[in-house]
């Protein structure tokens, strides 16, 4: 798999691997935490060296499993995780990211992580209650210290961006985009591309949608999030389908699945993106590390963004609750 370059020269296979999923969040847990190790190591077998996990995964034992995992590899691989939340009794109480609370995650981050230093070290979501200066600063005392080398925001609207930046350079900005979620394109993107800063997208495959595994016959078990979320909702996905219709016709006549032209079109993006769609099985971890032979002619770009454009995207992409953190 061929490299890409983040902000502040951080280079990362161009496909990476989000974690979240082999700890929560859809549905039952696997069972084998060995499995997931499994796939883990394998993902570094395929080319993959680009892996993303938070504290509040689990919470904490998404960073344990990581840390597990990449410990025989690690000076092969990039390890992102998060700070940014109050923790009480293993669950998330709200936002939290005063400089104190920055230093202290870190330094558990790191133990669970088995590593001496936190590759990309990102605020998991803007907190209001902290000025985003005081954030940086706390971030370039941690990179001072040697405990973590680059500093990520998740979610950012583009001004608070470039206030962080201000302070200390910003590697990498995370949010959800694909084709199915244009946000970050009006604002987010052009103030990376002018401050040379990298972007990691989440949920590249519209957790699930846009591989074709997810329909409205589809019933979503205990603990997986997609059955809060409104776009999952039946008529939303109804109203949806077309725009996964337009993919696996193209995919066909690519010789490709919906998933790969799903990346490959965000890989086409601009070559500082790199989507960390996550996975808990070796044959899609194949399948989406082969997304970066997908060749679409500017031809195939411009039909995917003139059907998205025409259809458009029913229902929110979080619930209320979860919306009101994001774009901040």
């Amino acid at each position: 798999m061929h490299t890409r370059a983040l902000g502040q020269g951080l280079e990362v296979s161009a496909i990476g691997l989000g974690c979240m999923g082999m700890s929560q969040s859809y549905g039952p847990n696997p069972g084998d935490r060995q499995d997931m190790i499994g796939v883990l190591r394998a993902a570094v077998d395929r080319g993959v060296t680009f892996f993303d996990t938070a504290e509040v995964y689990g919470p904490y034992v998404n960073e344990e499993l990581v840390g597990e995992a990449l410990a025989p590899v690690r000076d092969q691989v990039v390890v992102a995780t998060k700070f940014g939340w109050r923790i009480e009794d293993g669950t998330s109480v709200g936002l939290d990211s005063r400089p104190e609370q920055i230093t202290k995650v870190a330094d558990a981050s790191l133990r669970r992580l088995r590593t001496d230093t936190i590759d990309l070290f990102y605020q998991h979501r803007v907190d209001p209650d902290v000025p985003v200066e005081d954030v940086a600063g706390a971030v370039a005392e941690l990179v001072q210290a040697g405990k973590v080398r680059h500093f990520g925001l998740s979610e950012a609207a583009a001004a608070t961006i470039r206030r962080a930046h201000a302070v200390h350079p910003v590697t990498a900005v995370q949010s959800e985009y694909s084709l199915w979620t244009r946000d970050p394109e009006s604002e987010v993107l052009p103030t990376l591309a002018e401050l040379g800063i990298g972007f990691v997208p989440f949920s590249p495959l519209g957790k699930g949608f846009l591989t074709g595994a997810v329909d409205t016959t589809t019933a979503f078990t205990e603990g997986d999030i997609r059955a809060s979320i409104p776009r999952f909702d039946q008529d939303n996905l109804a109203a949806n389908q077309a725009l996964v219709d337009h993919v696996v016709t193209l995919a066909r006549a690519r010789n490709a699945t919906p998933g790969q032209i799903a990346l490959a079109w965000l890989l086409a993006q601009q070559p500082w993106i790199a989507p960390i769609p996550g996975t808990r099985r070796i044959e899609r971890l194949e399948e989406n590390a082969g997304s970066t032979q997908v060749a679409l002619s500017a031809d195939d770009m411009a039909d995917l963004d003139a059907t998205a454009a025409r259809i458009g995207v029913h229902g929110d992409r979080y619930n209320p609750q979860h919306m009101r953190l994001v774009g901040k």
